[in-house]
């Protein structure tokens, strides 16, 4: 299980992503990687780091994951996916969760996350269970990288919104 472990990170590193699930790798298995390093935050202007609630998050494992949303608001970016690689698409998910699982060596863990991480355990429990961020985005803002960098990059989602809704209207 370490040796699976270790190299989850490393393809988590080198894709680069800030996480991993075992059947993004053709595993069935309830197993997945995180970790938000912050040198993926050194060229993300503070205003987008603040609006996401995105800060650093240590690497660790979850096993057998149990997602609990905390609370009825919402929030809604831009996510990508290393299963769906080169592009992205707005994706409305809970802003807080708790999740219980087993850690690396066994033990029972218990999380409690905002913005940002509650965004990133939402989305690879979501690849445990079988389902992919675009099962979930909002249709109309379904993108490619380069267009998301030309078009939105640096733009507040309330902004993004209200554009793609003038443009569907």
């Amino acid at each position: 299980m370490r040796k699976l472990i270790d190299s989850m990170r490393t393809c988590m590193y080198e894709a680069p992503g800030v996480g991993l699930a075992a059947p993004q790798l053709g595993l069935g298995l309830q197993l997945a990687v995180i970790e938000d390093r912050e040198e993926y935050h050194k060229d993300v202007a503070e205003s987008v780091l603040v609006e996401r609630e995105r800060r650093p998050v240590p690497f660790h494992v979850l096993f057998n994951p149990l997602l609990e949303e905390i609370g009825n608001e919402r929030a809604e970016f831009f996510e990508g996916c290393l299963s769906v690689s080169g592009y992205s698409a707005l994706v409305s998910r809970s802003r807080a969760v708790r999740v219980t699982c087993l850690d690396e060596r066994g033990q029972r863990k218990v999380i409690e996350a905002s913005g940002w991480y509650a965004r990133i355990l939402q989305h690879e429990i979501d690849h445990l269970n079988g389902t992919l961020y675009i099962d979930r985005m909002r249709t109309r803002s379904f993108t490619t990288m380069d267009n998301l960098a030309e078009f939105w990059k640096g733009k507040p989602v309330s902004e993004i919104k209200s554009e793609l809704e003038l443009r569907t209207s």
